[in-house]
């Protein structure tokens, strides 16, 4: 298993909220773990209440909402994964930066994840298997951010880093983290056979 602690930073603006959004990534085999963790002045943020009936669900970037971005090396194509504390989520497959073949990824068919309140601190954990998508061997590219929105509106863009002079979440440059996948040795003979 492969694991790497984070801290997100936030994309310099006014008023930013007084928190800090840290968590680990975690990998083994295909079955991917992040923990995220707000903590701070959380009374500050606005967190979405919990759905009836939690579904995948479009433009949940427009509150706070937690997401990370995934890729295999060397290779265009990318996913991006979107979590609110509502309970709601999506799955989005680019074949290229930003909008270039998205849509949404059909084959990813849930997101479990679980959202508490822990420490004075608002906590998510997801797990995603990710065998509908990709190999075990893969080398992964990861870029863990969130859209921290206030009770005043303000929406704030938390990332692992801001190579660029906006926000940009879908810059492969702020895809930092490296997850190896399971590679599987190759059969050894048995002597004399």
């Amino acid at each position: 298993m492969t694991k790497q602690s984070f801290s997100l930073i936030p994309f310099s603006a006014p008023d930013l909220p007084d928190v800090i959004v840290t968590g680990d990534i975690s990998r083994q085999n295909n079955l991917l773990a992040l923990h995220y963790s707000l903590a701070g002045k959380i009374e500050d943020v606005l967190l979405p209440s919990a759905s009836a009936r939690p579904s995948r669900k479009d433009e949940l970037w427009k509150t706070t909402c937690f997401e990370f971005f995934l890729a295999v090396k060397d290779q265009p194509q990318y996913w991006e994964f979107n979590i609110s504390p509502s309970g709601d989520w999506n799955a989005y497959y680019m074949h290229g930066y930003r909008r270039v073949g998205f849509r949404e990824e059909t084959s990813i068919q849930r997101l479990p994840f679980e959202v508490r309140e822990e420490a004075g601190a608002f906590v998510l954990d997801i797990a995603v298997d990710l065998t509908p998508i990709l190999r075990e061997n893969q080398l992964l590219e990861l870029g863990v951010t969130a859209v921290i929105q206030t009770r005043d509106g303000n929406e704030t863009y938390w990332a692992l880093a801001h190579p660029a002079l906006q926000p940009d979440f879908h810059l492969r440059e702020s895809f930092i983290l490296a997850l190896a996948g399971q590679t599987h040795p190759a059969p050894q003979s048995v002597p004399g056979s």
